[in-house]
């Protein structure tokens, strides 16, 4: 257990009205009597005091700011904390960074804050993941994921699915205590029905991991299209801003464009991509295979067809060729001509939005769409569901199904209930890995070097 004190600038660096200086450990009131010298004591706590604070070393004024203490237990990290609210900017942060490591501080390690809240048992590893999604969240599906995690929706449901395999083993203990008998209190048929509820709970969370973890990378929605099919206006409009080169002049997209947006509450990332066509300049041709490269990764294909010229062959045979990958139609410069059908009824075409990024015809439509097309299963899923983020928690309800799933196999198979009873306790461990009630030194340093320094 950490026993020195640490200190960061836990707001964004930059111009700003206010940054927030943290202190927490053992010595955390000490540097903030050594900033504030007019305190003879500690501040009452969590209530916000005017201070003046100086340089430790020779007295100079640094800044008025306000000081707030939070005493242990009852604090983010479980220990002694102190926050110090001063005037942002670049320059008087770091001047009260400075007196703070001059007073006994030293700097933080990134999400060191949350670490020891973990060590201290204030949060367990799955809240603290959930504590940079928080952060880090570019959407409400991300957010509203992350805050059912942070209120342990994750946890608990791992923490069923623990005192399930707890029970197994106790029905276990009454088998193995009556082998001789002809009706054994437990007979073999329970435990394996008990085993199979707990796969099935595994899988119903497993479910959820191919499109949870989308939500804090984004879906990859591409843009395709030949040239001068409108990708590049729809993809500014999507985004909002001109990001991408319009003109009138075929192939001007060259390379590849990603940004990252939320449609619908949903992350996406966007990318703009060259015209599909027989090119015959090297860049283009370097381009249109960068195009096939994205496609062959798509979560979803925005296929842009311009609503003024009527689809060609090769265009629906690029729609079918995405088999498995859910295809928009998107008949673009709907503005220029009159309703049509195109696209209706193609094989492979997932729904069809006619837009005009002109008028601005349907962009919220196809906002609405793109999300119940990759996030199906979240969109349709409780609210308060808990949905699988992150691959490390995938890997671990991953190796506590494989160890369940051996356990029913050998006791089915008619091996000894002690032989099969050994999957049990690896099962038990992969969970408790994954909330942290276990954990490798390792997989917390790789937790906590995502989370930024503040934190």
């Amino acid at each position: 257990m950490d026993v020195d004190t640490i200190a960061a600038v836990s707001t964004a660096p930059g111009r700003g009205a206010v940054a927030i200086v943290r202190v927490s450990g053992p010595q955390a009131v000490g540097v903030l009597l050594r900033l504030a010298p007019e305190l003879s004591e500690a501040p009452e706590a969590r209530r916000v005091t005017l201070v003046e604070l100086r340089d430790p070393h020779d007295g100079s004024p640094l800044d008025r700011a306000l000081a707030t203490f939070f005493p242990r237990p009852a604090s983010y990290t479980g220990e002694d904390v102190v926050e110090l609210s001063c005037h942002g900017g670049s320059l008087v942060p770091e001047l009260v960074m400075d007196a703070c490591v001059q007073a006994g501080a030293r700097r933080a390690d990134p999400g060191e804050f949350t670490r020891r809240a973990y060590l201290r048992g204030k949060v367990d590893l799955v809240q603290a993941e959930a504590v940079a999604d928080l952060i880090e969240a570019r959407s409400r599906a991300l957010h509203r994921a992350a805050l059912t995690q942070l209120e342990q929706g994750l946890s608990e449901r791992l923490g069923m699915l623990r005192g399930a395999i707890v029970r197994i083993e106790a029905l276990l203990v009454h088998h193995i205590d009556f082998p001789e008998e002809d009706e054994p209190p437990v007979p073999v048929g329970v435990i394996v029905e008990q085993a199979d509820l707990v796969l099935a709970e595994i899988d119903r969370l497993l479910a959820t991991a191919p499109e949870g973890e989308l939500l804090r990378e984004g879906a990859l929605a591409v843009l395709a299209g030949r040239p001068n099919a409108g990708k590049s206006s729809l993809y500014n409009a999507l985004l909002g801003e001109e990001r991408a080169i319009v003109t009138e002049e075929p192939g001007t997209t060259r390379d590849a464009l990603v940004a990252t947006v939320a449609l619908g509450g949903f992350p996406f990332r966007l990318v703009d991509t060259a015209g599909l066509r027989e090119a015959g300049e090297r860049v283009e041709r370097i381009g249109i295979e960068v195009t096939r490269r994205y496609l062959e990764r798509a979560d979803v294909v925005l296929f842009c067809v311009p609503g003024d010229s009527p689809p060609t062959e090769e265009e629906r045979v690029f729609v079918r060729e995405r088999m498995g990958v859910p295809v928009v139609w998107v008949e673009t410069k709907s503005d220029l001509v009159a309703a049509s059908t195109a696209g209706a009824g193609e094989p492979g075409v997932a729904c069809r939005v006619r837009v005009s990024t002109r008028t601005g015809e349907g962009l919220d439509e196809l906002r609405r769409a793109l999300p119940g097309l990759v996030y199906s299963g979240v969109v349709a899923a409780s609210p308060d569901a808990p949905v699988i983020t992150r691959r490390r928690h995938r890997r671990g309800l991953e190796a506590a199904r494989a160890e369940v799933a051996s356990f029913r196999s050998s006791l089915e198979g008619g091996l000894p209930a002690e032989v099969a009873a050994s999957h049990l306790r690896p099962a038990e461990n992969a969970l408790e890995e994954v909330v942290g009630t276990i954990a490798r030194e390792s997989v917390l340093d790789a937790v906590f070097a995502e989370f930024c320094v503040g934190k």
